[in-house]
């Protein structure tokens, strides 16, 4: 067994190491991504929502494949296309004052250019690429553009005005000719591969990862791409003995619905005569738990709580977005990437909320469920919220708010202490750090920091990632104030970079 054991290791630490490269790749994989030719896929444009919002700005190969629709076209759609890049970087630079500064002496520039003469182009080409723009918006961009170069920290919405007008242009006849092209038959090419039907042929299975209530979880890879992920078994008995099967089915239709980078995603499923499979993202850093409790015993300093924190906020955020509330945060489910950003994972309980109306039951784990669950009243957004900070508690203090680590107490006590006590701040916490865990943890939910601001209630997040802890500096523990767009864009550099090879090979073979 222990032979075994070796092989099965060896053998996912090499896959690791080419996965997504060509050597990783089956040999047959140019058959695999074969495309039909594009009369076949047209009646898929029935299928797929063709909007600009969808296509666009939802599905990264159309928005590849319109920017190569505009490049190819002419200048006034390119020189459009990149003007939307701009802003969105500019917008996104929302801690570096130097790239802004330099960003809007670019789109100023733009704003002052014209297309590359082109003798043989139409009269609408050789005009100004935004003469889409009124004159106002323009004058009023330039110099705002032009004061943003001198300012220590230009302002975010500046090019918010130009931006919509420019947005709104190409969603007209840019997109309508787009939709006419090749280039979107070669998205609805792609968009046919996605619709093929996969199996366990589709994939090569590696060793167990984990093991979790309804069966196993393993890495695996696409023969086709050579791409790793992590393949999610639920074991048809099993669900079927504990009458799991609306949960189950349930998970998988609310992973179909998220699209967010700090979300684990789903990329495929299918079933097999004995489990149901979910194709996740494979995260290789470990878990929270496995950090805070192995590696940094004692807590983690308050800088990096902070960009943790944050991550799952925004991850939270576009879950109630979605109407969806996801009941378990615990740091067994926060998982981190090789580059050290974390994912929410395992949304086995989590329940999408019909019309914004509470919903009732005790699902969670104890000492991380709120006291509104405890006490089997009805409740909404706010379970979630009261999880982020029992989190950041224990990422702060090392430990949880209501039970020690491997504490032998009573459910029936842990239960009274949320219910009840007042849960105790070190001097591990700074102001502002406590006073975030005291909002967050407070017993009423309608007091409770995301749940207090008049509204709709998925918003809460808005009142969360206003709090000081997220938008003050603080010299004494080095934390900066949070550049959400950037966070958003995924260009925020981890204060923890794991070596997810080195602890791989430690789990692996122990040195």
């Amino acid at each position: 067994m222990e032979i075994e054991n070796i092989v099965a290791n060896t053998v996912y630490i090499k896959a690791r190491e080419s996965g997504g490269q060509k050597k990783g790749k089956s040999k047959k994989w140019k058959n695999y991504l074969q495309f039909p030719h594009y009369t076949e896929c047209l009646p898929l444009k029935t299928e797929i929502d063709v909007t600009y919002a969808f296509v666009v700005e939802k599905q990264p190969i159309g928005k590849l494949l319109f920017h190569e629709f505009c490049q190819a076209t002419n200048s006034q759609y390119r020189q459009c296309c990149q003007f939307l890049t701009k802003v969105e970087e500019y917008e996104t630079s929302d801690d570096d004052g130097q790239s802004r500064r330099e960003l809007a002496t670019a789109i100023a520039a733009l704003l002052h250019s014209k297309p590359e003469d082109n003798p043989s182009g139409s009269q609408d080409e050789q005009e100004f690429w935004c003469s889409f723009l009124p004159d106002e918006v323009i004058s009023t961009c330039i110099a705002a553009a032009d004061s943003a170069t001198h300012d220590d920290e230009p302002r975010s919405d500046i090019f918010s005005e130009p931006y919509r007008l420019a947005r709104q242009f190409l969603t007209d006849a840019p997109f309508k000719e787009f939709v006419e092209s090749m280039y979107f038959h070669r998205f609805l090419q792609w968009k046919w591969l996605e619709k093929r039907p996969v199996d366990k042929h589709t994939f090569r299975l590696y060793r167990v990862l984990g093991k979790g209530g309804f069966g196993e979880v393993c890495a695996c890879q696409v023969r086709a791409s050579g791409k790793m992920y992590a393949l999610k078994k639920l074991e048809k008995k099993r669900v079927k003995k504990r009458h799991a099967e609306t949960l189950s089915l349930n998970e998988k239709q609310i992973l179909q619905r998220i699209n967010s980078p700090f979300v684990v995603s789903l990329a495929y499923a299918y079933e097999t005569k004995d489990a149901l499979c979910l194709v996740l993202t494979l995260m290789n850093g470990g878990d929270l738990k496995f950090h805070l409790y192995n590696l940094m015993p004692g807590g983690f300093d308050e800088k990096r709580v902070q960009f943790y924190a944050a991550e799952i906020t925004l991850g939270l955020q576009h879950l109630h977005s979605e109407r969806i509330l996801y009941r378990d945060l615990k740091p067994e489910n926060i998982l981190l990437d090789d580059f050290g950003h974390v994912r929410i994972s395992d949304l086995g309980l989590a329940v999408e909320i019909k019309d914004n109306e509470p919903i009732k039951g005790r699902v969670g784990t104890v000492g991380y469920m709120a006291p509104e669950i405890v006490k089997n009243e009805r409740y909404s957004y706010g379970v979630d919220w009261w999880g982020v900070g029992c989190l950041i508690y224990e990422m702060i203090e090392g430990k949880a708010p209501f039970r020690q680590r491997k504490e032998k107490v009573k459910r029936e006590e842990v239960e009274r202490r949320v219910r009840e006590d007042q849960e105790k701040y070190s001097e591990k916490f700074s102001e502002a750090a406590r006073t975030l865990c005291r909002g967050l943890l407070h017993k009423e939910p309608g007091f409770r920091l995301g749940c207090r601001r008049v509204g709709r209630p998925e918003d809460g997040a808005e009142e969360i990632r206003a709090h000081p802890f997220f938008n003050t500096a603080d010299v004494g523990t080095s934390r900066e104030p949070v550049p959400w767009k950037k966070m958003e864009a995924g260009k925020v550099t981890p204060p923890f970079l794991p070596r997810p090879s080195c602890s791989l090979r430690e789990r692996c073979f122990g040195y």
